[in-house]
């Protein structure tokens, strides 16, 4: 599994975290929530999820953890279930 450079996931994450500030304090400006969103975007291509708060969390565990016990975590994400091939009669 390819990860992202500890230093670049810390930079961004701090990006997310005050672009997330600036936001709650000025909802309504479009420029601000805009950023924003592209700082949440940003982290969950680095990070690999879908969801801006699951990519901070996901982030947030990779820099107080080790390499080893960040690859040991279980994925909570739902899997689809399997379903066998159908069988032609």
């Amino acid at each position: 599994m390819l990860l992202p450079a500890r230093t670049e996931v810390a930079r961004q994450l701090r990006r997310y975290r005050a672009w997330e500030r600036v936001m709650l304090a000025s909802p309504a400006d479009r420029t601000v929530r805009a950023t924003f969103e592209d700082s949440g975007y940003t982290l969950c291509v680095l990070m690999g999820k879908r969801c801006a708060r699951e990519a901070a969390d996901a982030a947030e565990r990779y820099l107080r953890s080790t390499l080893a016990a960040y690859l040991q975590e279980p994925d909570t994400r739902p899997r689809p279930a399997v379903r066998p091939p159908a069988v032609a009669r």
